[in-house]
């Protein structure tokens, strides 16, 4: 395997995408943005309304109680039409993720769940209403412009803002729910998120020969689950501070048990616990964060299922080829396995073990071409990106592409009797069957 050095990363970076992967983050973020909103517009109001009555201007702002008088027709309305415009929308968008996981697989679930555009519009929908009602509790019933302390003619405009807001979000989420529910947009959405996992793994100088020997171990304490990600720059400055090496036992993605050893030491005493806190994070199901195999995995999952008999969607396979290859071409010159993460001496303080060219190639291709025996579409296309592959790789990982191929060819050889369709099975064609 070929080492890899450390490029540092961002503090914040598994909290961020810790709270990408849920639903309430966004929604209370707004929540009190919303409410400082108020409080200012609130504020403003108040002073509008003292000015038109230090000038006297009584008139005036009598005008102005009348149209916010008119305006709060429309803002009770929204309030009350709110929350069952909420509910509506929200209802459909999941019979839509349902069916869209149920074609493709259970994992698409999380191309919702870290949605911008739904969290963005869940966000001001109930922006709106929770407005609303504050605006509604700032109208008084005075109307005599010499006794009224604030006329809510900003807070109404805002409403009507907010509510044009809302119908545009609507739009756009609508396209994206339907985009969910299509093939070619969700691998399309794996595979650019696999690239970003991509871009953030650590790349440079290699690292030591040896760490000497293993002088202790911390074991996983808590709930079992997924290992999902590690806080990269805590476990380096514990490491510093202590002056050992780390090396995470585990891979991304692996499940762990209490008990379990998830971190060696070495080179000295084992690091207080305080200092690692919670930079090992466990979680119910695997992300894309650190995950590179992550993505290899939902779209051989998406590509099984269409091969499935129940299914037998050759053509949804093939895109899902397509995409696997793409990667796949990417990854095929880089360094991938042991990565050494260092510290701002250039020391290495941690160690990781990530998947070799070996390991995603098997996972890639290893399960599909168990299916692919019956559809030619899906061999012609499998025996075209292995050629593709093979143009692009360097010498030392051609083996295992080689190994697929061959492989392919007896399963064909093996299971389809008649020489005119194995030979056309075995032509190799980017589309399948163009």
């Amino acid at each position: 395997m070929t080492d890899r050095g450390y490029r540092r990363p961002r503090p914040l970076s598994p909290l961020r995408e810790h709270l990408r992967d849920t639903f309430w983050f966004a929604p209370t973020l707004g929540f009190v943005c919303v409410f400082v909103l108020w409080l200012a517009a609130s504020e403003i109001d108040e002073e509008i309304v003292a000015f038109f009555q230090r000038e006297e201007a009584y008139d005036e702002l009598g005008g102005l109680i009348s149209f916010s008088q008119d305006a709060k027709t429309i803002v009770t309305q929204i309030s009350s039409a709110m929350m069952t415009f909420i509910g509506v929308v929200f209802s459909i968008s999941l019979v839509a993720v349902q069916m869209a996981s149920g074609q493709l697989t259970p994992r698409v679930v999380r191309i919702f769940v870290r949605s911008r555009i739904s969290k963005l519009t869940l966000t001001v929908f109930l922006a709106t209403f929770l407005f609303s009602l504050l605006v509604l509790a700032s109208y008084e019933g005075e109307t005599d412009p010499r006794q009224v302390v604030s006329v809510p003619l900003l807070q109404s405009l805002l409403t009507l803002v907010l509510v044009g807001l809302s119908l545009l979000l609507f739009i756009i989420y609508v396209s994206s729910t339907l985009r969910l529910m299509q093939v070619g947009p969700v691998v399309d959405r794996i595979a650019r998120d696999s690239f970003r996992v991509l871009g953030r793994m650590p790349r440079g100088p290699g690292g030591p020969e040896g760490l000497g020997p293993e002088t202790g171990q911390v074991v996983h304490e808590g709930r079992a689950g997924v290992l999902r990600d590690v806080n990269t720059a805590r476990l380096v400055r514990a490491a510093r501070r202590q002056g050992v090496v780390l090396r995470l036992i585990p891979r991304i993605g692996d499940f762990v048990v209490p008990g379990t050893p998830v971190l060696a030491v070495h080179g000295g005493a084992v690091p207080p616990r305080h200092r690692l806190g919670s930079a090992v994070s466990v979680s119910v199901e695997r992300t894309l964060h650190q995950d590179l195999a992550f993505g290899l995995r939902q779209l051989t999952d998406i590509a099984l299922r269409a091969l499935s008999t129940s299914v037998n969607d050759p053509t949804t396979a093939v895109q899902c080829l397509d995409r696997i290859v793409q990667f796949l071409a990417v990854v095929v010159r880089l360094p991938l396995g042991t990565v050494h993460h260092r510290d701002r001496a250039g020391k290495v303080r941690l160690v990781q073990e990530g998947p070799g060219w070996e390991d995603l190639v098997d996972l890639a291709f290893e399960e599909i071409r168990w299916c692919v025996a019956g559809s030619p579409q899906v061999s012609r296309r499998l025996l075209a990106g292995l050629d593709d592959l093979l143009l692009l790789a360097p010498e030392e990982r051609k083996q295992p592409l080689v190994r697929h191929r061959a492989l392919l060819v007896q399963a064909v050889e093996r299971t389809v009797p008649v020489a005119a369709d194995r030979e056309f099975a075995l032509l190799p064609d980017r589309q399948g069957i163009g």
